[in-house]
């Protein structure tokens, strides 16, 4: 039976989807941005700068013909008729802001993590981002479809609460607030605590991901366990990062060694047995899922796993 989502407060005026309801999931009618570990890239803070940039080029100033959100939170949701005025990234976390014919502002909050990503067609070009089960969000305009395909966190909240999403991050590397400063005295917060983890904790600098965490390390010499009040030179590990990720923001390609070949674009990061550019040890790796470390013990000594 047919029913219709009742939004309230912000969303009182935003249309919903007549959906037919299959068991606990409703199934509504349905009527490029690069990136994301399976094309090659791992989205790091460059990478979803670089979505933003695009996303924001196609999209910003532009109103919404349709939307299509494939997700039981928001499968009955309809933005249509609402604006882009900006698309903005904050660390790893995309902010796709929208203003209402009323004036009302919202943002949907996505996060790619290590296989999501934002593809850009022209309107009727076959859209070609991955399987049809993998799309997350469609949003039309009259010129331009932004498909997201394996998005997370997909969330759609008033502008003005965004912090709730992202108002625990450190100093985005890519931000216009960036501020190296205060990320070097929020890694030092925790002087016990090994400097691997503590660059990927996003609240104390916003945008590094396994990938520079891992070369970073190794460009500095410092094992990726090396308690942080042990790391020699914490402002210039700091003041590297922020160069690594503006290097590689404006290209899908990202080095650290300073070739694009491919297979000679990192010196440790997915080389696990390789021999060492600099030494010849081969790369060791530790570590699952989206936490795997790479380093090499010779030029990275100190403490390690067994």
């Amino acid at each position: 039976m047919a029913h219709r989502t009742r939004l309230t407060g912000l969303w009182s005026g935003v249309r919903s989807r007549t959906c037919q309801q299959s068991g606990d999931r409703p199934v509504c009618d349905r009527q490029p941005v690069g990136g994301g570990a399976q094309n090659g890239r791992v989205p790091e803070g460059d990478t979803v700068w670089l979505h933003a940039r695009q996303l924001d080029a196609a999209l910003a100033g532009e109103v919404l013909a349709g939307t299509d959100f494939r997700l039981p939170a928001l499968a009955t949701v309809d933005l249509t008729g609402w604006t882009v005025p900006e698309v903005r990234s904050r660390g790893k976390h995309l902010l796709l802001r929208l203003v209402a014919p009323d004036g009302r502002r919202a943002t949907l909050h996505s996060h790619l993590r290590m296989d999501g990503t934002w593809r850009i067609f022209r309107p009727g070009e076959r859209w070609g981002g991955g399987p049809a089960h993998t799309i997350r969000v469609v949003l039309t305009t009259a010129r331009s479809v932004a498909v997201g395909y394996r998005l997370h966190d997909v969330t759609l909240l008033p502008t003005a609460e965004e912090s709730r999403l992202v108002g625990h991050l450190g100093p985005d590397l890519l931000g216009p607030d960036w501020d190296a400063a205060e990320a070097a005295r929020r890694l030092a917060t925790h002087p016990d605590r090994p400097i691997g983890a503590a660059l990927l904790d996003q609240r104390n600098l916003a945008g590094v991901g396994n990938l520079y965490q891992c070369e970073l390390l190794f460009l500095r010499g410092v094992s990726p366990w090396t308690p942080v009040s042990a790391v020699p030179d914490l402002p210039g590990l700091v003041e590297l990062a922020h160069r690594t990720l503006l290097a590689n923001r404006d290209r899908w390609a990202q080095s650290t060694t300073g070739s694009l070949r491919r297979g000679d674009t990192t010196y440790v990061y997915g080389r696990r047995a390789q021999p060492c550019r600099r030494c010849g040890t081969g790369i060791r790796r530790d570590g699952t899922g989206e936490r795997v470390t790479y380093w090499c013990p010779h030029c990275q000594p100190g403490p390690a796993p067994a």
